[in-house]
């Protein structure tokens, strides 16, 4: 629960949750290449009075704030990477960066946990033990920035880890989560096909990589509908086919690329094993080459039980959510994932969705935006959990 005093605290810190926003969402930068958007937010931390680590898996930065009192170490994290996507939107603080743009909340978030760092910065005496924020680069691309900061040691000793994603599918108001199997883990794969190319008019004499091509894409389907247990939530999607030159030619090449989604390993691995099986066999049915690649991407978003009960129960207290509700698993991923293979804790949407702000496009859209008061409730989710936390180690 949010006390009264630490809500007005918070609601005081708001315009500059909605500057900070602002500021980032006119300057985007791209996966690994987030060099001003960590200066710019190192310079903020440090205005607010916390040291700064930084260059933490990349451009990544690490602000340890500690109380007056012995007791958990919390980290909480938020991502500060941009999307290759040109912003289409009307308003004062669209993206001044040609082709990149703030497509997913991230700006959001980083706002929200440097409202999270003046907060605790300036009230030591009121918690116990360390809240360490991460401020994470590289959540859009595979591999991802969380790695590499476990990597630079941000989880050692780490307790318990809680993020938060604006989340636009929700309407402002509303809070979600799960336990275990939130988001799917996601691998992307490429086939090259190699037949023999030849005139159009004498198919005989020629190897079709179309022919080959669309057989793969009726086959692959059959890998989730007969294969994978029913029970065991998958998806195998072909998102790109590319072959031919002209309506007299007969196909040398062919390459598809494709998606898998699914939130346990076993038919993660089911689902890569039948793929090569499925493309080996039929390749070599019609006589063709293939090279198949298969990118290991990030794992599923598993989150711990006990803390996610512990959401459930801390939202259903804060001021200005009238919505808790128990998610569906969602087939896309999120490297926050990793933090979750190594300590407890609890991944969470955050309603920001509202038609009348304009905040009523999808993820990754040209014309994305947020209801910008979610940052408010962001805010509280990630003081509130931790806070419960660190009282329950009492």
């Amino acid at each position: 629960m949010v006390e009264p005093n630490v809500d007005l605290k918070l609601q005081e810190l708001y315009p500059d949750m909605v500057r900070w926003r602002r500021h980032l969402h006119q300057f985007p930068e791209l996966s690994f290449k987030e060099n001003e958007t960590s200066q710019w937010i190192a310079e903020r931390l440090e205005e607010i009075g916390c040291s700064v680590e930084r260059n933490i898996g990349g451009h990544g930065l690490v602000a340890k704030i500690i109380g007056e009192k012995p007791g958990p170490i919390i980290a909480l994290r938020a991502d500060i990477d941009a999307l290759p996507i040109q912003d289409e939107k009307e308003c004062v603080y669209a993206s001044k960066v040609t082709g990149v743009m703030h497509a997913c909340g991230h700006d959001g978030h980083t706002a929200a946990l440097l409202a999270v760092a003046s907060y605790y910065n300036n009230h030591k005496h009121t918690f116990s033990g360390e809240r360490r924020l991460l401020f994470q680069p590289a959540e859009e691309v595979t591999p991802g920035g969380a790695i590499e900061m476990i990597k630079d040691g941000v989880l050692d000793d780490v307790d318990a880890i809680y993020g938060v994603h604006l989340w636009t599918p929700l309407s402002y108001g509303s809070v979600s989560s799960r336990s275990g199997p939130f988001m799917s883990a996601a691998d992307e794969f490429v086939i090259d096909i190699e037949g023999r190319g030849g005139h159009g008019g004498l198919p005989h004499v020629a190897i079709d990589a179309i022919v080959i091509g669309t057989t793969l894409v009726q086959s692959i389907q059959t890998i989730v509908s007969r294969n994978v247990n029913p029970l065991h939530p998958a998806v195998v999607t072909i998102g790109s086919f590319q072959s031919g030159t002209t309506n007299n030619v007969i196909a040398e090449r062919c390459q598809l690329k494709g998606t898998v989604r699914s939130f346990d390993e076993e038919t993660r691995s089911l689902i890569h094993t039948r793929l090569e099986q499925v493309i080996k066999h039929i390749c070599e049915m019609h006589g063709a080459k293939y090279n198949f690649q298969m990118r290991i991407g990030y794992p599923p978003v598993v989150n711990d039980e006990r803390e996610t009960t512990r959401f459930f129960t801390v939202a259903k207290s804060i001021d200005g959510i009238e919505e808790v509700i128990h998610a569906d698993a969602i087939t896309v991923a999120e490297d926050f994932a990793y933090y979750l293979q190594q300590v407890p804790g609890c991944f969470m949407f955050v309603g920001a969705g509202n038609s009348d702000c304009g905040a009523h496009y999808p993820h990754h859209h040209p014309r994305f935006n947020i209801d910008e008061r979610a940052m408010l409730h962001a805010t509280k989710i990630l003081i509130s959990m931790a806070e419960n936390y660190s009282n329950e180690q009492r």
